[in-house]
């Protein structure tokens, strides 16, 4: 399949700008893969799809402050960083704006308690630099960073626990889970008095979110590699679920990633942790995921490409063009999407 098959048009003005509130007052799209149906719902009605003994897999990863704005020492340059992946205590790959004032050797310093020194250059902007710090990193970065928005929001954001999922609880990430930022904690103890089980996994999203695909044949696609971890709590959970013919369903393209980095053939999820690429489309055989709880995502992206492959390419153009006629919110603060 090419990249441009999965493309389509998007007015601007639905990019959504700013969250919504509360967070599950969102608009709720429910399709239906067998029958092709689509219901216009809210977020909050989402219980009337579930039952007792689904189980519901949400990732828990918290999302840094990671962007920091530092001076180059030599010249006085402003230096962008968008950190990425941590590599040891110190060493972390980053995504570096401009690029190109930023060669081994040149040292930014961005607070009186933290420096950094470029000690490898990487392709498409990426670095890797060495920080020298005074005092705890992350407490340095809750002072200085900024919450890594995605380019096509303009708006700044008055609260960045607004750009956190409720129940967020291991830093690591570049950007939000964002289908789990529709939950309340209210609405999360109502799934779970219905009988829904919750399996707590967790994927730290990384630049490959932020990455457009520039190949034309898709299968060309390199995906930046992410680290997650299946527990053993939520394996059995998941497992017996799935041996007893009850649900699963994903919350977030970043939770299918981890069921299906962590299921054999047989759909049988392993407890582990490591690193995926797993670059989803169609066609892929689903091994563990039953239904998916997902934003509407940006034309040609990987994400896009994913859904595709669970509803199918022309069923998902079908209804993400029924969502643009009916004037949903689209990406990251947007409304969602319910795939039975």
């Amino acid at each position: 399949m090419t990249k441009s098959d999965f493309y389509y048009d998007l007015p601007e003005e639905l990019i959504a700008q700013t969250p919504i509130e509360p967070r599950d007052a969102s608009r709720l799209l429910v399709y239906n893969r067998k029958t092709r149906e689509i219901t216009d719902k809210h977020f909050y009605e989402i219980t009337e799809y579930l039952r007792s003994g689904d189980v519901l897999v949400i990732n828990n990863t918290r999302v840094l402050p990671a962007r920091i704005m530092g001076i180059k020492i030599s010249t006085g340059a402003v230096i962008e960083f968008l950190l990425h992946k941590r590599i040891d205590l110190t060493t972390w790959e980053v995504l570096c704006k401009p690029a190109k004032r930023a060669p081994v050797g040149t040292v930014i310093k961005f607070s009186d308690e933290l420096e950094a020194t470029v000690i490898k250059e990487g392709e498409e902007g990426l670095r890797i630099v060495r920080f020298d710090f005074q005092g705890v990193f992350e407490d340095i970065l809750r002072k200085i960073g900024e919450m890594p928005l995605p380019h096509y929001i303009h708006t700044k954001l008055s609260d960045s626990e607004r750009y956190q999922t409720v129940y967020s609880k291991t830093e690591g990430s570049s950007a939000a889970p964002t289908a789990g930022l529709h939950f309340t904690p209210a609405l999360i103890d109502k799934i779970k008095a219905m009988g829904v089980e919750v399996a707590e996994v967790l994927l730290h999203v990384g630049l490959g979110t932020f990455r457009p695909v520039k190949a034309e044949n898709i299968s060309e696609h390199v995906m930046h590699s992410e680290y997650y971890e299946m527990s053993e709590e939520a394996a059995q959970r998941i497992n017996a679920a799935k041996k007893e013919g009850r649900r699963v369903i994903a919350v977030g393209t970043t939770s299918v990633r981890i069921l299906e980095s962590a299921a054999d053939v047989k759909g049988h999820v392993n407890p582990v942790k490591g690193y995926t690429n797993i670059f989803i489309y169609p066609p892929y055989e689903f091994k563990a995921v039953d239904a998916l709880i997902t934003n509407f995502h940006l034309p040609e992206s990987t994400l896009i490409m994913l859904v595709s492959a669970f509803c199918g390419r022309e069923e998902t153009l079908g209804f993400y063009e029924y969502a643009v006629k009916n004037k949903y919110r689209f990406f990251s603060f947007g409304d969602a999407c319910l795939l039975l």
